[in-house]
């Protein structure tokens, strides 16, 4: 599969069956994170998997949407290890967690899962809930698994701008 045939496949997986997904491919799925661009090659991001029942009833009483999770990622970015562009003061944190979130995200399709990408949640409370060092911050919480049969695209899913509104 080509990579835009991968990036068109996904879609966000509101359904997973109930069943765990291999450590393997957790691993592969923060390998990527771990391959992901960020600014300077600093690598900010830090990432709590969250795989146990213990976890996943924090993260149940923070995010309001409630989904079956089989397994989800918290990326998150460390204030003191991001680069901070000089002229303005904007450091990369938010935009290298975003970017291993993505490179995840898109791994977690390749080995054959469903994910969503949720940000309806407090970041205040998610720091609380699984007591993040204060330099932590929180950006992106990814959930996956393998979907459930009726799990489908939202509907407008597959709607594209065209390319003339899109390009400057």
């Amino acid at each position: 599969m080509s990579f835009l045939e991968l990036a068109r496949s996904r879609f966000s997986v509101l359904e997973y069956e109930h069943r765990p997904v291999e450590s393997e491919k957790i691993d592969a799925i923060i390998e990527a994170a771990i391959a992901a661009p960020t600014a300077c090659n600093n690598q900010p991001q830090r990432i709590l998997v969250i795989d146990s029942d213990e976890l996943r009833a924090k993260l149940n009483e923070v995010v309001p949407s409630k989904y079956y999770v089989p397994v989800a990622f918290l990326v998150c970015y460390d204030r003191e290890s991001c680069w901070v562009r000089p002229m303005d003061g904007k450091p990369s944190g938010d935009i290298d967690a975003s970017i291993a979130t993505t490179h995840m995200m898109l791994e977690a399709t390749e080995l054959g899962l469903g994910s969503i990408w949720v940000m309806y949640w407090d970041p205040d409370k998610m720091k609380e809930a699984f007591c993040l060092d204060e330099r932590l911050e929180p950006v992106a919480l990814l959930i996956a698994g393998y979907r459930a049969d009726t799990a489908k695209p939202r509907q407008g899913h597959l709607n594209r701008k065209s390319r003339a509104e899109i390009i400057l």
